[in-house]
């Protein structure tokens, strides 16, 4: 039975921090410059001049490009792996057509063997975990093809490729196990919450004089930019909904694989 822990899905806690505390914000700030007894003082801060928001504005938006760019990377990355992993399984299943049936049968079904293991193991990487039966299928995988019976019947070509793509898979396997266990980087979001809370008191301050502007335009600001973080968030493991790496390529790979 999986067990969850807190930071399994600490991405959307991540995220409902950072819509709750943009709005916060844009409430306590167009509270600060209106109605607290601070507002003399702070219509007093009128003069700045408008350009001076992209300075903290481009800034934030680089901060938040790159945050986004990690992400979509690592998704990008986990999708090319799985299909990495379900190419070089197909590949060692058309290199097996040469050899005697007896033997194809049983790398045959050594091949279903680790793709059915690596497809189940989809739920075990949304919770960051792995399975160790899919380390022993490859084990199981490796020996066999580098066994001296394969190696006769094959060929020391077809063999030698055909340990290459056994070793391609246990990369791509490592690879998108390890992406599965990626965590928010809690400093990196606080330096971009920072930035975003100086962007949103740059523009009231350059509004300050006129609060119905300011407030208009801190909310435009924080509708752009909350939701915006909110998507990157929970998107931080390519194994979770809503944009889940999905292991039909592996399943596919071997589906019409037989003994015989």
């Amino acid at each position: 039975m999986l067990q969850t822990n807190w930071h399994t899905y600490d991405h959307y806690g991540y995220a409902f921090i950072a819509l709750v505390g943009t709005f916060a914000a844009v409430a306590a700030i167009q509270w600060f410059i209106q109605r607290s007894r601070w507002a003399p003082w702070a219509c007093s801060l009128q003069g700045v001049a408008p350009p001076f928001i992209n300075i903290i504005g481009v800034l934030f938006s680089l901060t938040l490009a790159f945050l986004a760019n990690d992400t979509w990377s690592a998704h990008d990355r986990s999708l090319k792996a799985v299909y990495k992993e379900a190419d070089s399984l197909h590949s060692i299943a058309a290199l097996s057509e040469t050899l005697p049936l007896p033997l194809k049968a049983r790398l045959r079904e050594a091949l279903v063997g680790y793709a059915l293991a690596s497809a189940d193991e989809w739920p075990l990487l949304a919770q960051r975990a792995e399975s160790r039966a899919v380390v022993e299928r490859a084990d199981a995988l490796l020996i066999l093809l580098a066994s001296s019976e394969v190696g006769k019947a094959a060929g020391d070509n077809v063999q030698s490729l055909m340990l290459r793509k056994a070793s391609e898979i246990r990369d791509e396997r490592d690879q998108r196990v390890a992406l599965s266990q990626t965590h928010v980087n809690p400093l990196k979001w606080l330096g971009m919450a920072f930035l975003g809370l100086l962007t949103l008191l740059s523009i009231a301050v350059v509004h300050v004089e006129r609060p119905r502007a300011a407030f208009v335009s801190i909310l435009l600001f924080a509708l752009a930019a909350a939701p915006t973080a909110a998507i990157v968030l929970i998107q931080g493991n390519p194994f979770q909904q809503p944009s889940d790496v999905s292991p039909a390529p592996i399943r596919a790979a071997v589906a019409g694989l037989h003994p015989g």
